[in-house]
């Protein structure tokens, strides 16, 4: 699922008089919203356990990291509304809208989101949620779902499918230790093409009963099979790495994902860490079998060569590239990714990996002379994205 188009966050304004009352809440909203947040979620889960039981991940709601994603969103969107200093936060709105087909959310779910999220509002600030705060917070509630409604529906109608029809029953086909934490699984089944980098909606159901569900990049595939890389870490992918065998079935869903090869003339530079390589590696397949003849950089950070799923693979799709080079960076040798050796003036940037890697290369590519400078930054984040909407 994909469109070319953003969402159009700048369609939709707030009146002068809740924009006023936001802006005189904002500070004290922003101060609680993970105490709104968790409370949030307490209360939707308590009623409607079928949620934390077969859409949410248990382990994210464990790690408080969806609430904070949740926290980031609001008050960076509400901001939005009221300052017109603040930066569009049209790409966050995009990887939300993506994440959320992946896992085939729809309309009438925005509600029930709604409903707990007010009332975890009003149970936090007390006194202070007087009737008129209560309607300007949801005026940006239901503006924030709007815009984001809009979108989905987009990217449902971009596969020909109904809103959230987007689950399909697949059969393993094949199952390869990459590394001694990482297994390839390669999953046939009724799918669309992915573009390059995009991701998929893996379910398994765990001994007590709960359908649980990881977004898994896609290294390779086509309508008719999706081949992923599954490192061992959660519920999901323990389950599937130790319990899921070659002819065993698993729900997959259609591919999604905001993080994908760009048309154009730039060059490319891919830097990864860790099994952030997946969706980079997706990218180097495709530019091969599309002979594509821009510039590619491949750069990847690791703990060791042994831990680098995709060593040999990369290497090898680096190599049948018209004009590419590849540089890892192992930290078992003292080794760090330099961002003033490696050429991204006028490239296209694509990064992925955990928080505290994303967070320093974008400060160090952002920190580059203009003469230097990428001409484009994507990324990808493998956990909820907070940081990248603060």
């Amino acid at each position: 699922m994909y469109v070319d188009s953003f969402p159009d966050s700048k369609r939709k304004y707030l009146s002068d008089a809740h924009a006023e009352t936001v802006k005189a809440t904002l500070a004290p909203v922003a101060d609680n919203m993970q105490t709104i947040a968790s409370t949030f979620y307490s209360k939707m889960f308590a009623a409607h356990p079928e949620l934390i039981s077969d859409l949410f991940n248990r382990g994210n709601q464990k790690q408080n990291a969806q609430q904070k994603a949740l926290a980031a969103s609001v008050v960076k969107f509400a901001a939005h509304l009221v300052d017109d200093s603040q930066p569009d936060p049209v790409m966050m709105l995009d990887r939300i809208a993506h994440k959320h087909v992946s896992l085939g959310i729809t309309e009438d779910q925005y509600q029930i989101v709604h409903d707990n999220l007010m009332a975890a509002i009003a149970e936090t600030l007390g006194d202070a949620v007087t009737p008129e705060v209560a309607e300007a917070w949801d005026a940006v509630y239901w503006l924030m779902a709007d815009v984001l409604v809009k979108h989905e529906k987009e990217l449902y109608a971009s596969d020909g499918v109904a809103d959230g029809d987007v689950f399909r029953r697949g059969t393993v086909a094949a199952k390869e230790a990459l590394t001694d934490t990482v297994t390839a699984f390669t999953i046939e089944g009724d799918f669309s093409a992915p573009k390059p980098g995009q991701y998929t909606s893996i379910g398994v159901k765990l001994d007590d009963g709960a359908r649980q569900l990881r977004q898994y990049s896609i290294i390779d595939g086509d309508a008719s099979h999706y081949r992923i890389a599954v490192q061992t870490d959660g519920e999901v992918s323990s389950f599937l790495q130790n319990r899921v065998a070659v002819g065993d079935t698993v729900d997959a869903t259609l591919a999604a994902g905001d993080l994908v090869l760009r048309p154009g003339d730039n060059p490319i530079v891919l830097i990864s860490s860790g099994i952030g390589s997946t969706p980079l590696t997706g990218i180097l397949t495709h530019l091969v079998k599309h002979n594509d003849p821009r510039r590619v950089t491949y750069v990847h950070s690791d703990s060791s060569e042994a831990t680098w799923a995709q060593a040999q693979e990369s290497r090898d799709l680096v190599a049948a590239l018209n004009d590419g080079s590849i540089h890892p960076f192992f930290r078992d040798s003292g080794e760090r990714v330099d961002i003033d050796v490696i050429d991204v003036a006028g490239a296209d940037v694509y990064l992925c990996g955990g928080t505290g890697f994303l967070q320093s290369l974008r400060d160090d590519l952002a920190a580059l002379p203009d003469d230097k400078a990428p001409a484009n930054v994507f990324y990808e984040l493998f956990s909820p994205n907070d940081w990248l909407v603060s």
